[in-house]
């Protein structure tokens, strides 16, 4: 069993619990012209000249106070939208010991943006090993499944759990992404003679909540790493797969397309933070090398967590740097692709930032806030006692 323990490990060290961290944009060009402002933005506090609205966004922290006990990860979200869900530590898993899973919901509840929990699983062609870890069982924290493309997944493993008791469900589109499989793909294995191989598609799903017609797009990328190894019965293969990015647009139906651009600038703008990364490989890297199978109680997690330090290891930053990279590598291709987002230069925080197309002027203020407007004359310093200022749109 060892393959599989050594499995778990290099797919906690890859980052098999990055779910969320900059998940990528929906595949689907949004409706020519569309605009969404009115239907799904808060207004900005300041109002617009001809009783246009504004949408504005605003910076959400996530502090992870039942585990590391600081901020975790932020985004940008539609000023009046609400929070639920967040990180939950796992205490059966040392390999993926946090598990993360939130909603963010327009207050009425006609659009939703949601991240479903990243899930480990592994699989052997030993039939030795089948039959004492049967698919359905569990090793060290692990669901054991036989891997399976994304497509089955998610009409199987994620669809029918989870929206399966919905009125009226049926599948509208299933579709595969290979562009999207191959930008998230990840780096070959340390382990001598291991493969590593990613698999991503989208499914579109109708259904009836309290009576209103939604339509939702979801997506799951999985990612597998094949182990092969000498067995009884000659060369046999452990394979570790992950979700680990597995999220949904929804809104009322014939709102989806429209709403794309304001959920790909909450998509694109999901940063893990680098202390709470640092800490947390830290602390899976004491769960795996020391083979724990269980945590029992929070209080012996904290005690795993005190062991970490501040000081953040060339090995961890590269990684962190490595995976921003190829999320925001990812962002700008699909941004091309779909013509959903515009990026522009922040000169407050000194950094690109996207946020949604179509819009002659977006602005900034020190609170790492955002406003697009359509209207050429509007300005949020009127009426505001914050500092707004003009971005300029990169090319």
């Amino acid at each position: 069993m060892r393959p599989i323990l050594a499995a778990c490990v290099l797919a906690a060290l890859l980052g098999a619990c990055r779910s969320g961290d900059g998940v990528p944009a929906v595949a689907r060009k949004p409706a020519s012209g569309a605009k969404f402002a009115g239907s799904f933005g808060g207004a900005p506090g300041a109002a617009a000249s001809a009783g246009q609205q504004a949408l504005r966004f605003k910076k959400f922290s996530y502090v992870d106070q039942q585990g590391i006990g600081r901020e975790a990860f932020s985004l940008l979200v539609p000023a009046d939208w609400r929070f639920t869900g967040g990180i939950r530590w796992a205490l059966d898993c040392p390999a993926m010991p946090a598990v993360l899973a939130f909603k963010m919901t327009k207050p009425d509840g006609a659009a939703e943006f949601e991240i479903f929990p990243n899930r480990m699983f592994s699989w052997t062609t030993d039939p030795t090993v089948q039959s004492m870890f049967p698919a359905g069982s569990r090793y060290l924290g692990a669901e054991v499944q036989p891997p399976v493309g994304a497509a089955e997944y998610l009409q199987r493993m994620l669809v029918r759990p989870r929206r399966g008791q919905a009125v009226g469900l049926q599948v509208v589109e299933t579709t595969p992404l290979p562009e999207l499989a191959r930008a998230l793909g990840g780096q070959a294995p340390p382990i001598p003679g291991a493969t590593a191989t990613t698999d991503a598609a989208r499914i579109r799903i109708e259904y009836q909540q309290g009576g209103v017609p939604m339509e939702e797009d979801i997506y799951a990328v999985l990612q597998f790493v094949h182990i092969p190894f000498q067995g009884l019965y000659g060369v046999m293969t452990n394979t570790i797969w992950t979700a680990d990015q597995q999220f949904s647009f929804k809104a009322r139906q014939g709102d989806l397309e429209a709403a794309t651009k304001m959920f790909q600038t909450m998509a694109f703008s999901f940063r893990l933070d680098l202390q709470w990364f640092n800490k947390y490989n830290q602390l899976v890297q004491q769960l795996t090398q020391n083979q724990i199978k269980q945590i029992e109680s929070i209080g012996q997690l904290s005690r795993y967590i005190s062991r970490t330090n501040d000081e953040i290891s060339t090995m961890i930053r590269d990684s962190y740097e490595k995976q921003q990279a190829t999320y925001d590598r990812l962002s700008s291709n699909f941004s091309q692709y779909i013509r959903g987002v515009d990026q522009y230069y922040d000169p407050i925080q000194e950094k690109p930032v996207e946020l949604p197309s179509g819009y002659r002027e977006a602005w900034t203020n020190p609170l790492g806030e955002y406003i697009v407007s359509d209207d050429p004359n509007y300005n949020p310093n009127i009426g505001s006692n914050a500092s707004w200022q003009r971005l300029n749109k990169k090319d």
